[in-house]
This record gives C-alpha cells, structure tokens and sequence, in this order.
C-alpha cells in the first residue's frame, strides 16, 4: 500500500482510543509486567507514545517543511518516558497522549499540506535524507508496532500457563 496522508489520518486518530479501551481498569500485572531488561510494559509504552507527541513528530515536521536538510533532527531519546512518567497512573498518561494527539493532528491537518510537500526533505542524525512521506508513514508505523508491542508484552504474561497450545501462538516467540 501507498502512503497517502487520508489514510494515514484514521491510524493516528484512533491510536489513543484503542489504548484506553486496551488498557482502562486492568490489574497492574498486565500494565506494568514488560518482556525483561531494557524492555517497555504497556505502562513505559504509553509514556514513549506521550514523550514522542511532546519532543519527536511535530518539531520534525516543522523542521522539514521550515529548514529542509539544513539541519539535522535532534536524537529522540527512546527512553525519557522512565523519568518523565514518574508519579503519573496509566490514565493520566492515556489522557495527556490523546490530548496531545488531538492537538498535532488537528495542527498537522491545519497545514493543508500538497503532494509537493510529502516530498520535501529533512536529514535524520544517522539515517540521512528522509522525506515528510518517510516521516509521516513512520509515524503511523511506529503507532502500530507500539499496539503490537503491547498486545504481544500482555500476551506473554500466560505463556507459562497456556500449556502445549504456545506452540501455535507465534506472538509468544517473538
């Protein structure tokens, strides 16, 4: 599939929808439980979803269509949520993404952006050139593998439970 932005709009919008009706009112075993060291829970993943709606998208958009390759994107520190969610329970962070979100999107829909403009280019600190449709279908891409993550993360809580049947289930291999 192409990217086009009409359909990468929905993934986004619906992203902090689907975390809440994922997340909302489980036991700390299921959201704080992660797959070992150096590893998100659902809880971190959510933080990583909030600190990237903060620190990562948007600056990176506005630098591409404001100073193209001038400049390169600031590294985008995949752990600040550690530090950043302290003292924060999963709602509050569900709510903070989704406010979040509602603002970039609605910013990011306000541009109006043109064919012309999925094309322009940025430079990523250690991946080069990249253009806005790279970034923008990244971020989409990026959502979804965080869904994954933590379906596959919560998964694995019942592997050890789960008997001979494992064997048929292969988001317990990964």
């Amino acid at each position: 599939m192409q990217f086009t932005f009409d359909n990468s709009i929905p993934i986004l919008e619906r992203t902090p929808s689907v975390l809440r009706t994922l997340l909302n009112n489980l036991a700390d075993d299921w959201v704080m439980s992660n797959e070992g060291p150096a590893t998100f829970s659902p809880y971190d993943v959510v933080g990583h979803l909030v600190h990237g709606e903060k620190t990562d998208w948007v600056i990176r958009i506005r630098r591409i269509l404001d100073i193209g390759t001038a400049m390169a994107f600031d590294p985008y520190d995949r752990f600040a949520q550690y530090e950043e969610s302290k003292g924060k329970d999963l709602m509050q962070l569900i709510n903070e993404f989704e406010q979040l979100r509602i603002e970039n999107l609605n910013w990011l829909k306000s541009l109006k952006l043109t064919e012309a403009d999925f094309d322009k280019k940025g430079m990523h600190p250690s991946l080069g050139e990249v253009t806005l449709k790279n970034l923008l279908a990244t971020w989409v891409v990026h959502d979804l593998t965080h869904i994954a993550q933590i379906t596959r993360v919560m998964a694995k809580q019942y592997k050890d439970e789960m008997g001979p049947w494992t064997e048929f289930f292969r988001i317990l291999s990964f």
